[in-house]
């Protein structure tokens, strides 16, 4: 320790002078540094300057550059415009001559057509005249030929209608005649059949008799109707007197529930509280609880932690004050209260009490009904202070007259009963009288209407033969006449026959004027054409002379603007010649211009150059003074890191030497130069190797600790240690056999559950590809077990097959095709284990109507065949026109919805019926 403390000293000697050395030089480097840092700025600005000169300069070249392309592109641009004006002006030019050739043949043709139109005036008026004197012989002869017309017309007609006159008054007569022999073979038939009079009198007199029945029938229904109502009403209110003493009884069983649960000691109860078994008299509950308190919460059973104990009576009992009652008379206690019941007493009112408590001996109190006490002890406590004793003695008071009434109400409710079952058996007797008694008069209204019906009949036989005969009589006058004034007429029609004209020469005469009028209607035409032809060449010609007009003015505007136009174009080519004189000059000045810009950005970059140099020059000579820096303060950094270590090394050596100064007092009681005398040890001679002197001390203590102490508790120790270890191997053994049991138990259920899972996969399995197939109109679909062996373990994959599709899992199905699909599983589950009730929430949404049909149908066949109910959420038209029963909810005031059903087996047969 002491050479580690003397090198530690070195080392930190040597630290120190290196730091000192170090410092001057980090000096050194420091300066150096500030020097190449303050010319920096200088080199800096000035190569900024010189860069900024050079940019200035590149600018103006660049702006020059571009003027220089505006001019080529401004003397392009006007040389395009002049050779544009050049064009404008020959166009121009050749507009204005168009528009004088234009204008001398416009007068030439316009001449010429007043030429024509001054000559073609008289063959006008000779056409019109010409045309008008063949309308006027057309016009005449026509008339001749209408009248012809109309004259062959009429006789025509008047010949015609004579012939269908003939014919009909011919097939008239020959009706009439059948007519009248008819009417008179059935008036003879008729004249000899005789009405029964006696008959009809029968049947009237059936009549008054079922119309008396009938009346009978119909008071003895009403008087029906009304016991029938009477009892109706008799039974309703012997209902709601039941009702309501049923509800009586059942409120109070449900009260006598509730207490006796709370009160009545429970079987899992160990030790019952004392108060249950105390019985007090009505109105004493409160006087009972305040004397006694929560001790009646405490059972009578000694095991209990706290408890009554029953001591027996006191060998001299004090006497309560004068004016004061037991409590205990009123009380029905064990007699482990014996004691405590005999020293309370009971006083009628708060005055009372306060007087009395004075005179209380050791142990007493005193109380009122309503529940205010006094102890001997000074205590007193007013009645506004309940306590749950006497809550609990409260209710089970409450409880024995609810028990009481309970009693009552059960016989009301009984009697009660027994009347409702007396009028609910007599207005079943009056709902059957009045049953017979609508049926009876539903009998007599049969009779009276098949007596009315056969005096109806005989009366409308009678009265239709007596109607007929005179109707017959009638017809046959009538039809005598009609055949006279037919034979009249027909006489009178031969003669009109005899006297028609001769129709042939009348339709040649016709023909002949027809010829003659389509001759002067060819003239008549070819006459008109002519004047409409001389017409229109008059129009055309009056139309060209006003087109003329107006292409002659157009032709005068267009060379009057040719004109204007080709004096703009002249002042405009000489604007364009002279701006092209003025560009001409401009490439000389921009050259001079760019050579004298040229030689300012070369004398600019060799001045930038000049300064970037010395920059460059000043950033390394900086760059190397913060080089230098950096390695001197890191090495001052590290000179003073080796100080800082040598002087936690002399530290350590101090602390090293302390402590170990320290070890060899309190271990060898002893100095440190001392050690050689106690070890043995010559000074002059070399030490032993320290590795091989720690190694022996190190075992040498182990092999001395590891004896410990001694133990005298071991024998006994090693016994319970060996009990622990055989009730350890007895639990093993157990736990072992346990797990057996439970494995073999597993295996029973494993290959008990595999059984039975395959048994209802084969049989879903069979009702799903039976379903797929009726949903689907055909198909093929079938489960099966993946992914593993064990039945237990395996996935399960849907395969199906729609009509047209090969065979594929149900995720690569469509929306509908799932839906389906689905459907037939879920059904499939349902066919292997029906349950009650089945809920459908919008299974229908995803199918068209076709496959709604066919869901639709197929539900109702399971609902047929099983005892499922199905209700199905459904806003499909045709799914709900399918259900048996519809429920819906409607809002018929704003807030206030109701449930609203109708059952569609009923609203059809209401429909049949109606």
């Amino acid at each position: 320790a002491r050479r580690a403390k003397a090198a530690a000293e070195s080392q930190l000697a040597e630290a120190e002078r290196k730091v000192g050395a170090l410092m001057e030089t980090t000096a050194s480097a420091a300066t150096d540094q500030a020097e190449a840092a303050g010319a920096l700025p200088e080199l800096r600005q000035a190569e900024a300057a010189a860069s900024a000169a050079l940019q200035r300069l590149l600018a103006e070249r660049t702006a020059l550059e571009q003027e220089e392309a505006r001019v080529s592109a401004a003397r392009e641009q006007a040389g395009h415009r002049l050779a544009q004006i050049e064009g404008d002006q020959q166009r121009a030019q050749t507009l204005s001559d168009d528009a004088a050739t234009a204008q001398s043949r416009l007068a030439a043709e316009r001449q010429g057509l007043e030429e024509a139109i001054a000559g073609e005036a008289d063959q006008r008026g000779a056409a019109q005249e010409r045309a008008q004197a063949a309308r006027a012989q057309l016009t005449a002869t026509e008339d001749a030929l209408s009248a012809q017309a109309s004259e062959l017309a009429a006789e025509e007609a008047r010949g015609s209608a004579v012939e269908r006159r003939a014919e009909e008054l011919a097939g008239r007569i020959r009706k009439l005649r059948g007519q009248l022999e008819t009417v008179e073979q059935e008036r003879a038939a008729l004249g000899g059949q005789a009405q029964d009079r006696e008959a009809l009198a029968a049947a009237e007199q059936a009549v008054s008799e079922a119309e008396r029945l009938l009346a009978t029938r119909k008071a003895e229904a009403e008087s029906a109707s009304a016991a029938l109502a009477e009892a109706r009403e008799a039974e309703s209110a012997a209902r709601e007197a039941w009702r309501q003493a049923d509800t009586e009884r059942s409120r109070l069983d449900a009260e006598i529930s509730a207490l006796a649960a709370l009160l009545e000691p429970k079987e899992s109860d160990m030790w019952p509280p004392l108060v249950d078994a105390v019985r007090v008299e009505a109105g004493y509950e409160a006087a009972l609880g305040a004397a006694l308190g929560d001790d009646l919460e405490a059972p009578a059973d000694e095991a209990a932690p706290a408890h009554w104990t029953a001591l027996g009576a006191l060998a001299a009992t004090p006497s309560l004050p004068e004016g004061a009652v037991p409590l205990a008379k009123f009380v029905r206690a064990p007699e482990v209260l014996s004691r405590r019941l005999s020293q309370i007493g009971l006083v009628d009112d708060d005055a009372s009490g306060d007087r009395l408590q004075r005179l209380l001996a050791p142990g007493q109190r005193l109380v009122t009904r309503d529940g205010a006490l006094w102890r001997w002890d000074g205590f007193a406590a007013r009645p506004d202070a309940p306590t749950g004793a006497a809550a609990r003695l409260a209710q089970r008071s409450r409880l024995v007259e609810l028990r009481r009434q309970f009693g009552q109400a059960s016989e009301t409710a009984e009697s009660l009963r027994e009347r409702l079952d007396a009028c609910a058996a007599e207005a079943q007797g009056a709902t059957e009288r009045e049953r017979q008694a609508r049926e009876a008069q539903a009998a007599a209204h049969g009779e009276l209407d098949q007596a009315r019906q056969a005096y109806g009949r005989l009366s409308q036989a009678s009265a239709a033969a007596a109607s007929r005969l005179s109707a017959l009589g009638e017809t046959a006058e009538r039809l005598g006449e009609e055949l006279a004034e037919s034979t009249a007429a027909q006489e009178q029609n031969e003669a009109d026959r005899a006297a028609l004209p001769d129709l042939e020469r009348l339709r040649a005469a016709l023909q002949a004027l027809r010829g003659r009028a389509e001759q002067e209607r060819a003239e008549l035409a070819d006459r008109q054409a002519e004047a409409a032809r001389l017409e229109r060449e008059r129009e055309a010609r009056e139309q060209r002379l006003r087109a003329i007009g107006e292409e002659t003015g157009l032709w005068e505007r267009r060379a009057s603007e040719a004109g204007q136009h080709l004096g703009e174009l002249s002042g405009r080519w000489q604007e364009t010649r002279d701006e092209i004189d003025s560009l001409e000059a401009l490439p000389a000045q921009i050259a001079q211009r760019r050579e004298s810009l040229a030689d300012r950005v070369d004398a600019a970059e060799a001045e930038r150059k000049t300064a970037m140099d010395a920059l460059a020059v000043g950033e390394r000579r900086l760059a190397e003074a913060d080089k230098a820096l950096r390695a001197a303060e890191q090495a001052l950094a590290q000179t003073r890191e080796e100080r800082v270590r040598a002087e936690g090394a002399n530290e350590q050596a101090d602390q090293a030497l302390t402590l170990f100064r320290e070890r060899v007092r309190e271990r060898l009681e002893c100095h440190p130069d001392q050690l050689f005398e106690v070890a043995e040890i010559d000074p002059s001679q070399d030490l032993p190797p320290e590795q091989e002197i720690e190694a022996k001390l190190a075992r040498l203590v182990r092999e001395r600790e590891n004896l410990g102490a001694v133990n005298l508790l071991a024998e006994q120790e090693a016994e319970e240690v060996g009990q622990q270890i055989d009730a350890l191997q007895t639990e093993r053994a157990d736990l072992i056999s346990a797990i057996a049991r439970l494995r073999h138990g597993i295996a029973d259920l494993n290959k008990e559950g595999r059984t039975r899972l395959l048994k209802a996969f084969e049989e879903v399995n069979r009702h799903f590809s039976e379903l797929f197939v009726r949903l689907f109109g055909g198909g093929r679909a079938h489960l099966a077990l993946t992914e593993a062996e064990d039945p237990l373990e395996a996935g399960l994959e849907i395969m199906a097959s729609p009509p047209g599709k090969r065979l594929q899992v149900m995720s690569l199905l469509s929306g509908g095709e799932q839906a389906l699909t689905a459907l037939s599983l879920l059904f499939a589950v349902f066919l292997t284990n029906p349950a009650p009730i089945c809920v459908l929430d919008e299974v229908d949404a995803p199918l068209d109507d076709a496959n709604v049909d066919r869901f639709c149908t197929l539900l109702q066949n399971l609902a047929h065949t099983t005892r499922t109910r199905f209700l199905v959420i459904t806003h499909h038209r045709m799914t709900m026109a399918r259900m048996d029963r519809l429920y819906g909810v409607t809002m018929s005031e704003r807030g206030v919805s109701k449930l609203v059903s109708v059952d569609l087996g009923v609203a059809e047969r209401m429909r049949e019926t109606a």
